[in-house]
């Protein structure tokens, strides 16, 4: 496999299955963000945008409603895999800053040019990074930016993207970030680069008496 392709595979990796999104409240600390990721808000909007995204291309690429339902399945935990990996591109980002690292678009292109050879056009390409990795045609270019920054980030750091040092590196950059995730997404682990879900003792009570609840 394609050592770029590779790539794309480790980043895509650490975003472990959710559970269902949960329907308890807010974070009240920070209304209206679904993380704040250092002095930047992702904002629930943006992300439900993505995510309205990734389902409207999915409509699009399949031809009746039983393939539509097929890949809603296999694609639950959109929601939280999504919030994944909008904070991970900017904790990523940050670590790549801290080295020195920048890509260029004549690089980004470049990448492109050559997945699509490989893939067997521009149409194909979009295609497999929906169906793999979730990721929107029209995010393509920004999620390629993002898999040439860890990868020149590696080369930087010595190492590659599936070697401690990397992910060391990512860790640093988290907790420089003081990531707070909004509760009913889960978590932000720095030491482990990942969301993960949220000691909520309240969400446990409402889902109780929820199914207490005559129907």
């Amino acid at each position: 496999m394609h050592r770029r392709r590779r790539t794309a595979l480790v980043l895509s990796a650490v975003i472990a299955a959710a559970a269902p999104l949960l329907t308890a409240c807010g974070n009240d600390a920070h209304p209206g963000a679904a993380a704040v990721v250092g002095d930047q808000r992702i904002t629930v909007s943006q992300l439900e945008n993505r995510v309205d995204e990734v389902r409207e291309a999915q409509r699009a690429a399949v031809s009746d409603e039983a393939q539509y339902a097929q890949a809603i399945a296999k694609t639950g935990s959109l929601t939280r895999d999504t919030l994944h990996g909008m904070v991970l591109d900017k904790v990523l980002n940050r670590a790549a800053e801290d080295a020195g690292v920048t890509v260029t678009r004549r690089e980004i292109q470049g990448l492109r040019g050559e997945l699509e050879d490989q893939a067997g056009g521009a149409q194909a390409l979009e295609a497999a990074w929906l169906q793999q990795y979730g990721v929107a045609p029209e995010r393509l270019d920004e999620n390629l930016r993002v898999q040439l920054e860890a990868q020149k980030l590696a080369a930087k750091l010595g190492t590659d993207t599936s070697q401690p040092a990397f992910w060391q590196a990512l860790a640093g950059a988290s907790k420089e970030l003081g990531i707070d995730l909004n509760p009913r997404y889960g978590k932000w682990d720095a030491e482990k680069v990942g969301r993960v879900d949220a000691d909520t003792p309240w969400v446990r009570e409402v889902t109780a008496a929820q199914q207490e609840t005559p129907a």
